[in-house]
């Protein structure tokens, strides 16, 4: 099978769909991989490296886009990209649907292509693993971040994050006890901040618990989400329903009751974001304050680490790329429970 990646053109997006160690897998499983010159570039991956993984170049989109019969990108495809796009092809992104454009769906089902969101391909226990490679990547980000937002210099409460001796540490509560949740207990931990996890779930929580040694946990509801967050210095909002929009789990009288200069850091944001008061920001102007409470709500944030999210990612993606491959894109989804999650539209068809 012939398979595209071509760069990805989001502002500040420096990630790639294919590293050349999974070209490499691919085109020695016979495979033709066209790769768009460049693409790599933002992840530091050269066209020279993806030559000697056995690769063809391409020297502009179009060229990928009419040749590949399935190609692999990380941000949801553009109206542009799109007009390129074959016929019947099939097309793996992070399509996050829920806070898409309305016409989306519309063209790619009037480009009768296949869309496979890896954001939403499900394994049987309900895991979702491409997801859930860069949402622990997402998860470790957010305590750095946390702890830039806490300096005075940012507008923060000028707290340690950590602590020292006679100096207490930083409040963080966690919201969602899944990936994201669980990575950043972790890291928070580890760095000394004071971290409460909540979740809806009991079953995540006596999970969190049994692999991070010192955080404590709270069954969320409304009341005690209120009291915790009104004494937090950091709130990361991590909670996931797929395929849907997050619910606003902090209202915006809980973010009123927050202490000035305090920080919520909304992971949730790339489904519409868990915070009553958020919306999305970017790279370049990543925060906003409303009532002395600093707001970070970057979708995609992990974009700002292009390497480390295009490897994790792509070794993600690689059985399911192997699948479509070798049986075709029908086949394999007729034959895999766990694609068959993730399809928005299949040959234009919405299922």
């Amino acid at each position: 099978m012939d398979i595209g990646v071509i760069r990805e053109r989001g502002a500040f997006d420096r990630r790639v769909g294919l590293t050349p160690a999974v070209v490499r897998r691919l085109a020695g499983d016979g495979h033709t991989v066209w790769v768009e010159s460049g693409a790599g570039d933002g992840a530091m991956f050269r066209d020279t490296e993806y030559l000697r993984a056995g690769a063809q170049i391409a020297y502009s989109p179009a060229e990928v886009l009419q040749r590949a019969a399935l190609v692999a990108k990380i941000a949801r495809p553009t109206a542009q990209e799109l007009n390129l796009c074959r016929p019947g092809m099939a097309l793996m992104a992070f399509y996050h649907m829920a806070v898409a454009d309305r016409g989306l769906l519309d063209a790619l089902a009037g480009r009768c292509l296949t869309a496979i969101g890896s954001e939403i391909i499900q394994l049987a226990n309900g895991r979702l693993p491409v997801l859930a490679a860069i949402s622990e990547i997402a998860g470790q980000m957010t305590v750095p971040i946390a702890a830039h937002l806490l300096r005075s210099s940012s507008g923060g409460r000028g707290i340690l994050l950590g602590g020292t001796p006679g100096v207490p540490p930083a409040r963080m509560v966690i919201l969602g006890a899944g990936a994201v949740g669980s990575a950043a207990a972790r890291t928070a931990v580890a760095s000394g901040a004071r971290v409460t996890a909540f979740d809806n779930q009991p079953s995540r929580l006596r999970r969190i618990l049994e692999h991070v040694r010192g955080v404590e946990t709270c069954l969320a509801d409304e009341e005690a989400i209120a009291e915790a967050v009104a004494g937090a210095d950091v709130v990361i909002g991590a909670v996931l329903v797929a395929g849907t929009r997050s619910p606003h789990v902090v209202t915006r009288a809980m973010v009123e009751s927050m202490k000035p200069g305090s920080a919520l850091i909304d992971v949730s944001i790339d489904q519409g974001g868990c915070f009553e008061t958020s919306r999305p920001t970017t790279i370049a102007e990543p925060t906003f304050v409303y009532h002395g409470v600093t707001h970070f709500c970057v979708p995609n944030f992990t974009a700002d680490l292009g390497r480390s999210s295009s490897v994790a990612i792509a070794q993600a993606m690689l059985p399911y790329l192997l699948k479509l491959a070798h049986v075709g894109t029908a086949e394999a989804i007729a034959e895999c429970p766990d694609l068959q999650h993730g399809v928005y539209t299949l040959e234009g068809r919405r299922p």
